[in-house]
């Protein structure tokens, strides 16, 4: 390793892509059931859902923290039963993913959604008249035709997480080694004297990371795209 990277700094990058790729694994799924759900189907509460889905961007991230602290902290309403088992998020790494993940699912269901409505409803149709059922359907015809939006929405809300501040200092706090992220590390090391070329380096592979992530997710939704189409 480079002698111009503290062990803190190599720290703070390593937890912050844990963190954004847990989170970004773990909310794909859901992702992608709430973002059809939206494009596709009509219910009581949709639009309520919807709500819920977009809150995260327009909250600030400190009320974001101070909620999912209310909710999950050891002694939330949902965490204190988590701690009965052995499960804290609170002031731990694994806070910060769910902190991280809340605050980029906006973004990766907007992606998937917008994907979606793309495609002509009358392919899946034609697949339900064949006697497919809907999971078949989604699978085979719907699933491929979405997956370069898929993608874009996994880097989305990656790179979100990546710079995820305000709902992780407020839920999981700022500690050195345990959950301080990139952006975190960042915000300290401009708070004491002679920080700013720490701050500035982190900052550098901030962009980097964020860089690297667009141009892969352009080359992969590329291929897939091309792949579809058969050309």
């Amino acid at each position: 390793m480079p002698d111009w990277f503290s062990p803190d700094e190599w720290r703070a990058v390593a937890l912050s892509l844990r963190v954004s790729l847990w989170a970004t694994g773990l909310s794909l799924p859901l992702g992608i059931l709430v973002a059809h759900a939206l494009a596709r189907r009509e219910f009581w509460g949709k639009q309520i859902l919807n709500g819920l889905v977009h809150l995260p961007l327009i909250l600030p991230p400190v009320a974001t923290g101070y909620l999912l602290l209310l909710t999950f902290g050891r002694k939330g309403f949902v965490g204190q039963y988590l701690d009965m088992i052995g499960i804290v998020l609170a002031f731990k790494w694994t806070g910060a993913v769910l902190a991280a993940a809340v605050m980029a699912f906006p973004l990766m269901v907007r992606a998937i959604r917008l994907s979606i409505e793309a495609v002509d409803p009358k392919l899946e149709q034609a697949a339900s008249t064949l006697g497919a059922s809907p999971i078949w359907v989604f699978l085979t015809v719907s699933l491929p035709l979405i997956l370069p939006g898929i993608i874009a929405g996994a880097v989305l809300a990656f790179a979100k997480a990546m710079g995820e501040f305000g709902a992780t200092i407020t839920f999981v706090s700022n500690i050195p080694g345990q959950t301080q992220t990139l952006p975190s590390a960042i915000y300290s090391f401009l708070q004491v004297p002679g920080g700013d070329p720490q701050a500035f380096r982190l900052v550098l592979v901030s962009i980097f990371v964020a860089m690297s992530a667009l141009i892969l997710s352009e080359w992969v939704s590329k291929a897939v795209a091309r792949r579809v189409s058969g050309s």
